[in-house]
């Protein structure tokens, strides 16, 4: 590196040249899930005889489908970092309830300095955002929508805000259904009801083909009763 004359090479220096890539994303796929880098930092804590300097990554994974998550590692090398913030991430999921390639409505979500607002966008608009939010809308599945973050533009704090922000979304055929105490409209929440002592081993004729001879029999045998519909 060269440097400036009558410029010396001190700590600062050091630490801008190595936190350049600051920001920078990086993605690979681990397991079903992709990863992607979006904030890593130098950070040191002063003890007796000097300091230590460790490093922040705040890793976002997501499946691409409806479900993303994230998590923030601190490691003494960047590697150990992010391998931490991937577990981390991977322990705390979300599940966006999409509608189509959208969310269901607009939300906005204040997190610490930094408020997030996030709404729905037309088929064929795209993901109009920027930084750790535009990752975090593109690893969960959405394709169509719009966010925007005010105030404080630290990363971590957009990340969470937005990440708050999908899991207060609600799936309106949920909600209608919860209200009115109907069923929910997912095949995993369906109730099969069956007869008292219904054996499932054991296979059920057809109700079109039963006999009712039987029946007829056994009605006969009691006299002052008859068959309904005589």
């Amino acid at each position: 590196m060269v440097q400036a004359p009558n410029r010396p090479f001190n700590d600062r220096d050091r630490d801008r040249d190595r936190d350049r890539g600051r920001g920078r994303e990086r993605e690979e796929d681990t397991g079903g899930f992709s990863e992607r880098v979006v904030y890593t930092r130098r950070i040191a804590k002063v003890v007796k005889g000097g300091r230590r300097l460790r490093f922040n990554a705040l890793v976002v994974v997501g499946d691409g489908q409806n479900e993303v998550g994230v998590g923030l590692g601190k490691a003494l090398v960047i590697p150990d970092a992010v391998r931490k913030g991937n577990a981390v991430a991977r322990r705390d999921t979300v599940k966006i309830p999409l509608r189509g390639t959208t969310i269901p409505q607009k939300i906005t979500v204040k997190k610490g300095a930094t408020i997030v607002m996030i709404k729905p966008a037309r088929e064929g608009t795209g993901v109009i955002a920027a930084g750790a939010m535009r990752a975090i809308l593109e690893l969960g599945g959405v394709k169509d929508v719009v966010g925007k973050s005010m105030g404080s533009r630290n990363p971590i704090n957009i990340v969470y805000a937005t990440m708050e922000a999908l899991r207060q979304l609600k799936d309106p055929d949920v909600e209608l259904a919860r209200r009115f105490g109907r069923p929910l409209p997912t095949e995993a929440n369906k109730v099969e009801t069956v007869p008292v002592g219904f054996d499932p081993d054991q296979s059920q004729p057809d109700s079109g083909s039963l006999d009712t001879s039987n029946v007829e029999n056994l009605m006969s045998e009691r006299p002052g009763e008859t068959l309904e519909g005589d």
